[in-house]
Formats: C-alpha cells, sequence, structure tokens
C-alpha cells in the first residue's frame, strides 16, 4: 500500500469534501465550528495536508448532510 496523502484516491476525496461543503453552503470556518475545530484543521483536509479518520469523515457527512457514500464513491472510481 502507498501513502495517502495526494494520490488518486486521495486527491478525489478531498475533491468531494471540498464540493459537498460548497454545495452545502459553509465556508470552512462554519465547517469548522460545527466540529468544534480551527478552520486550519479543515483547510489542511481539503489540501491535503492532513488524512481524515473514517470517525471524522462520518462526522462530516452528517454535518453537510450527505450520505458518507458520497466520499468513499469518488475514491473507490479513483483505486478502481
Amino acid at each position: 500500500m502507498t501513502k495517502s496523502l495526494r494520490t488518486e484516491g486521495h486527491i478525489a476525496l478531498m475533491q468531494a469534501l471540498v464540493a459537498a461543503r460548497r454545495d452545502s453552503g459553509l465556508t470552512q470556518q462554519d465547517l469548522a465550528e460545527r466540529l468544534g475545530r480551527s478552520q486550519s484543521f479543515v483547510a489542511k483536509i481539503e489540501l491535503g495536508e492532513r488524512r481524515v479518520e473514517v470517525v471524522e469523515l462520518v462526522e462530516i457527512a452528517k454535518i453537510l448532510g450527505v450520505p458518507t457514500r458520497q466520499f468513499i464513491e469518488p475514491v473507490e472510481a479513483a483505486l478502481a
């Protein structure tokens, strides 16, 4: 297994996260506040500087009002 940062799968996840956040009408700051984290935490995830843990991904999906699979399916497609 290769490192997961900036691989095709990771890039697909980052793009899906950014798109879902924007579609929900939230800023990075808004999402960060709902997560109880800093804006830089969200920025690092979206820029690919930080991995997202599964629990964090599920929490982000709940906040954005989307099914978690919306983030997983692009990763699976990129790795196919």
